[in-house]
Parts: structure tokens; sequence; C-alpha cells
């Protein structure tokens, strides 16, 4: 055991405890995890993805590119989210207001934050000429709704999005009730789902049936009867 000589009053003092002498060691400096903000700058190449939406509204269909850009590269808090957005179309009967949305939008991104509001926004947006079904039986209510669901679609694939995922067991009822109610009904050749399915009112698709009194959606398992 070493001896110190004490040369001076002593006019305070403090127990060492293992919590206090790891405290007094320096620490190695923590990483700054760099979030979506107005003032990050612009890579100068992004990556991204385009989306087509061919409506029967026109002719032409329209090409939604959205560009991403990577936060935290090659770190464990490394992170993709939008930073832009571009429609294009040959259509020029909408430019002014998909000019102006795009520019929203890619605004809105680039201010950080929770984005995901923008899909449940622009999904809410009804024309007042009426709407229209896409392939497969899904019910969009305007244009801007589909520029909804492609952001949607986007948001999922990157990961800032959770898709709602049915289990085995849900994905094997759905399943059986398809086959039962084709069995009584018939098949409908080249449809998704029976052509006597009426629209659910949570998924806008026309996929709900009834099988035994309870109406039922063949495409998110939505039921009437809980």
């Amino acid at each position: 055991m070493t001896l110190h000589k004490i040369s001076q009053k002593i006019v305070s003092y403090k127990v060492l405890t293992k919590e206090n002498t790891e405290a007094a060691q320096p620490q190695e400096p923590q990483q700054s995890v760099e979030s979506m903000h107005e003032n990050v700058e612009r890579p100068e190449v992004l990556i991204g993805s385009t989306y087509k939406i061919k409506t029967p509204q026109s002719e032409h269909a329209l090409y939604i590119t959205i560009n991403d850009i990577i936060l935290n590269q090659h770190t464990a808090h490394e992170e993709r989210r939008p930073y832009e957005i571009f429609i294009n179309s040959k259509n020029m009967e909408h430019f002014q207001w998909v000019l102006a949305l795009t520019r929203v939008i890619s605004a809105v991104f680039r201010k950080g934050g929770d984005a995901t509001f923008l899909v449940e926004e622009l999904k809410a947006v009804f024309d007042p000429k009426g709407g229209y079904f896409k392939k497969g039986g899904v019910f969009m209510p305007s244009l801007v709704a589909e520029i909804g669901c492609a952001i949607e679609t986007h948001m999922k694939h990157i990961g800032m999005i959770k898709p709602e995922i049915m289990t085995d067991h849900q994905k094997q009822f759905l399943a059986d009730k398809r086959r039962e109610f084709e069995a009584m009904h018939g098949e409908t050749e080249g449809e998704s789902f029976p052509e006597k399915a009426v629209l659910c009112n949570k998924c806008s698709t026309k996929a709900m049936v009834l099988m035994d009194g309870c109406m039922t959606c063949l495409n998110c398992g939505e039921s009437k009867c809980g």
C-alpha cells in the first residue's frame, strides 16, 4: 500500500465509488446524428424511384419521381429520407397545380420531422367530378389521391411507413372465404376479386363479399361482424 503525506489542511473529502470514478474518466465524444432539416445541403447525386400513374381520365400517364437523401451514411444511424419530388406528363392540362404540388411536397420533405402525414392528407382529396377504379378494383377518389398512394408506396419501400402484414392464419381465412364464394357464384376471369364484390370502406377496394350473413373484405380482412 502506498502512503501519501498530507501537507495541507483538509477542507473537504469525497468517497470514491465505481460510478463517480467512471464519470471522472475522459469520455469518447459521441457521434452526432444528423436528422433531416431545411438546411441539409443537397448532394450532387441522389437516388430515387419513378412511379407510373395511368388514369382513365387522361390518355397520357403521369410519372412521379421521388429522390432520396442518405443521412448518417455508413453508420448505425443510416436512414433514407425523401428529399424532392417531380411529376412529369405529356398532358399539360394540370401543369400549374401539379408544379405547385411538387414544390410544396418537396418543401415538406426538406423541412424534416414526420412527413408521413402527407399520405393521408392527399388520399383524402376527392374530385367533384367523381373518382375512378384502378386495376384490381381499388377506388381512387381523385388524381391527387393516387399521387398520395404513390408517395405511400415509396415511404413503405424506404421504411418510413411500416406496412400492415396479415398473419398466415388471416391469409388462409381469406383464401378459404374466396374459394367458398367462387364455388357459389362462379369464378371471374381476369379479375383480382369476384365481380359481385362491393367497395370496402377501409381499403377502398371492390373486394367486400357477403358470406354467411356477414360482409367480409377479401383484400384487407375487414369484417362487419368483428
